[in-house]
């Protein structure tokens, strides 16, 4: 603590009373705090991190002296961000009771999407001490022309959960919102809380000003960029998590996503505990799960479920339950991943693998919310390489590794948001706005000349649109600031702003043909499809849809048009399957496991029996091959890879191998992807090609793919169209919202796909272009990993032809034979038979470990 400073009174007797004292952690914030420093704590699950970023604030506002009748009530004091609703409303029920407690004279209040229109308004006459809000709506009180007042007193800006908010957009626009606060409050402090990451100091660089490299002018020397870092805490210790994955009596299957085979067992856990929350990676796998639970649920258990697509007053009431111990188990996605302290949760149980091991430990750190207490978990896989997945994931548990995303460069289309934002707030000079945003982590190697280019695009749309009067929504004046062109323009962004974009679905309408009378005329509706799936087709792709094989005719406003085809073959899969990928760290650490045979003894007899058949029918890739396998099946020849590299990084690398083995003859009908492997097939014999050199692996897999290929792969697919459109209701080009009416995803879809157009004949290096291609190769495509994969694996491609499916075959062989089987009318014993004769194919005559699998 500084020399003379302890801790008030109030407090001293509040900790007394619980029978606690302060934890050191918690007084070197404080500490650090009062003299001046910003700080960075990490922390685990129950440490009382919480307490700690709010005990500046609070001790500081016990000095506040009371306001005088008749003066201005004082201003914001201290801000919280989160980057969840039910977060900020835990934190200020959590909260509440030691203010009340120790009798501060403090105020709080939470500001998210769900306050009402009137208590907005009476939070900016009359504020509170302290704010618990969102990036969204730190983007619209920024925004205001009242901004500087209402800040003018904030001390502190405290950000929960920093580690899950600053890898995305929603990150850039808050750390452009935070240069705003500093630049209205130049000694303003920041407190980061967050759990363990791979990388702090990019956490640390977040929550300070950055000083960006500059040149003199006059001189020109050039002074290199300072790296300012926040002062950083980090708490050891705690207990160690108990995570066990579900040793079921049933057999683990080979392939899927749902856990069916284990609903006894793990109702069986939820009876044995207080109250179980089950965590899912998709909304999809939780309505599935709640649904197959209250199937077995023969005790009528309380049981909930919670996901992001409910009704607000839904999820408030299973939040309001959980508080009150009403339930005894909640079914959730990420909606309630983070620090949100419900009632006494005893045991989590994730369903499917966790894909991360920092999502892992953020899920599992919600039961037994305490320092001293042990969070309990069991992992439930799908299938049997989740089950390698799961045993890597619990094994970095407990190693404390992390696999955090890092950091990506500011976004282009957030930036002219932002820029748009502080126009509505008061006009500003380029060369301040400029410095200010380069102030920002993420927007600290920024250049001038692409400032000027996004300003220059919020003026006026960029050279190609600045002959359309709508485009222009701020202007030069003659005393050199920049200010918005009419009142209506401050309208539209308010009710525009923030990142958050909900994929779109679009109708299949069957059409004859590709005709504009076709589409004018329309055809039966055979049902709806994710506009993420359609992103990756190219016209003429063909796709399972509806229980039949369906050809892609291309997407006119926000129909996906389609023609029925004489081919019995899907050669572009689909499937609603996984939202997260699987994470590079993981994907190593699951190679590494594959390939150590010393391993396979944790896990589960039948995976490990599984590895050593396919020791002995093929070969197990080490840590950094490839391994490639050809064999045929019935009337198609198959390749299948084991890159191990996550779902998204395996269909860009099958779009683009089959566009290579197309070129080179091997008549590809289709492919398939999982977080594991890649499977081709196709017409002609590749395992033939291989070994008389018609077909070379090195040359298919060269890192050369990554360029004219994926250049035409991407023109010839709607991909930037819908990652372009998504730039443009960022960046404010395309409104989603105006005044009296909605824009329907139709209207915003032939809006942007014009401005595309125009701009991808006429102006080809536009800024939302630019930032157009820099989301699609981080996004869907995660181009980076497959460059990396494919640097990775250069002269390290093992590869076995075979006279039938491999073991390790068998799980995306039958991913394969579900998509030609999928729909409406599948026969679930034609399935099963399917599976039963691949099984014996592929152990042989190892009939000794057939009952293990059948």
């Amino acid at each position: 603590m500084p020399p003379g400073f302890a801790l008030p009174e109030p407090f001293l007797r509040w900790f007394a009373a619980k029978g606690w004292a302060p934890r050191p952690h918690q007084l070197d914030l404080l500490s650090r705090a009062e003299n001046g420093a910003s700080v960075l704590l990490i922390a685990p699950t129950g440490a009382g991190k919480t307490l700690a970023g709010f005990l500046p604030s609070l001790v500081d506002l016990t000095r506040r002296p009371k306001r005088r009748p008749g003066t201005r009530p004082p201003g914001i004091h201290t801000l919280y961000i989160s980057p969840l609703k039910a977060l900020a409303t835990d934190i200020q029920r959590n909260l509440t009771g030691p203010v009340e407690e120790m009798a501060l004279r403090v105020t709080m209040e939470a500001r998210t999407g769900d306050t009402s229109q009137s208590r907005r308004q009476r939070q900016k006459l009359t504020p509170p001490d302290i704010l618990l809000t969102t990036p969204e709506q730190l983007a619209l009180l920024i925004s205001g022309a009242d901004a500087e007042g209402f800040f003018s007193d904030l001390r502190y800006v405290i950000f929960d959960e920093l580690h899950s908010l600053i890898t995305s957009k929603r990150g850039h626009l808050l750390a452009l919102g935070l240069a705003r606060l500093r630049k209205l409050r130049p000694d303003l402090q920041t407190v980061g809380l967050s759990a363990t990451v791979s990388d702090p100091d990019e956490l640390r660089e977040w929550l300070v000003a950055q000083t960006p490299e500059r040149s003199d002018p006059d001189t020109g020397e050039v002074f290199p960029a300072e790296r300012p870092l926040a002062d950083l805490i980090t708490v050891e210790g705690g207990a160690k998590p108990e995570i066990t994955i579900l040793k079921s009596r049933e057999r683990v299957p080979w392939q899927g996503h749902t856990s069916r085979y284990a609903m006894p067992e793990v109702y069986e856990a939820i009876k044995a505990h207080k109250t179980t929350l089950l965590f899912v990676n998709t909304r999809s796998q939780a309505e599935n799960l709640f649904q197959a639970l209250w199937r077995i649920n023969e005790e009528t258990l309380p049981i909930a479920l919670h996901h992001g697509s409910l009704d607000v007053s839904q999820r408030r009431r299973v939040e309001a339950a959980m508080a009150a111990n009403e339930l005894r188990a909640v079914v959730a996605t990420s909606t309630l991943d983070l620090g949100i302290d419900w009632g006494d949760v005893d045991l989590v149980v994730h369903v499917g693998a966790p894909k991360g091991a920092s999502r892992l430990a953020q899920r599992i750190g919600r039961s037994n919310h305490r320092m001293d207490e042990p969070s309990k978990a069991i992992l439930v896989p799908a299938n049997r390489f989740e089950v390698m997945e799961c045993q890597a994931a619990l094994d970095a548990n407990y190693l404390g590794d992390q696999d955090s995303p890092p950091m990506r460069e500011g976004c282009l289309d957030v930036l002219a948001q932002h820029v748009l934002g502080m126009a509505c707030a008061e006009p500003f000079r380029s060369d301040d706005l400029f410095a200010e945003v380069t102030s920002a982590a993420p927007y600290a190697s920024l250049d001038r000349a692409t400032f000027e280019a996004v300003v220059d695009f919020v003026a006026t749309g960029g050279y190609s649109l600045r002959v359309y009067e709508r485009y222009a929504k701020i202007r030069l004046t003659e005393d050199g600031t920049w200010r918005v062109t009419h009142p209506s323009v401050i309208q539209n962004y308010r009710m525009n702003a923030g990142t958050i974009i909900e994929s779109e679905s679009l109708l299949v309408r069957l059409v004859r043909a590709k005709t504009k009378s076709a589409m004018a005329r329309g055809g039966p509706v055979l049902g709806k499809i994710e506009e993420n799936f359609l992103e990756t087709l190219a016209v003429g792709d063909t796709f399972l849809f509806s229980g039949q094989v369906l050809k892609f005719e291309g997407i006119h406003e926000m129909e996906c048009l389609v023609t029925k085809t004489q081919s019995e073959e899907a050669k572009v899969p689909y499937y609603g399957g996984q939202k997260f990928p699987l994470t590079t760290f993981l994907a190593e650490k699951v190679r590494e496991m594959l390939g150590d045979p010393a391993k396979w003894g944790s896990l589960p007899p039948q995976v490990g029996e599984w590895l050593a058949i396919q020791s002995r029918k093929s070969v197990i890739p080490g840590p950094n091959d490839l391994l490639i396998e050809t064999f045929p099946n019935g009337n198609r020849f198959f390749m299948v890879a084991y890159p191990f590299e996550g779902r998204l990084a395996h269909q860009t690398l099958g779009m683009l191998l089959t566009r290579r083995l197309e070129r080179l003859r091997a008549k590809p009908l289709g492919f398939v992807a999982t977080d594991y492997a890649l499977s081709i097939w196709g017409r002609a014999d590749m395992g033939a090609m291989i070994a008389d050199g018609r077909l070379k692996l090195d040359e298919l897999f060269d890192e050369d793919m990554l360029g004219d290929d994926l250049e035409a792969w991407m023109a010839d697919s709607w991909l930037l169209k819908r990652t372009f459109r998504q730039c443009a209701i960022i960046a404010g080009l395309v409104l989603r919202h105006q005044p009296g009416s909605e824009k329907t995803g139709r209207q915003m879809t032939v809006s942007s796909d014009l401005v595309y157009d125009v701009l991808r004949a006429h102006e080809p290096d536009h800024i939302l272009l630019r930032a157009t291609w820099a989301d699609a190769a981080t996004g869907l495509l995660d181009v980076r990993r497959v460059s990396d994969l494919l640097a990775r694996i250069k002269h390290h491609i093992l590869h076995r032809d075979l006279e039938e499916i491999s073991p390790l075959a068998v799980p995306i062989m039958l991913e394969a034979g579900r998509e030609r089987v999928e729909g409406e009318a599948r026969d679930e014993l034609l399935e099963e038979a399917m599976e039963q004769e691949m099984v014996i194919k592929a152990l042989g005559e190892m009939t000794d470990f057939r009952s293990n699998y059948l």
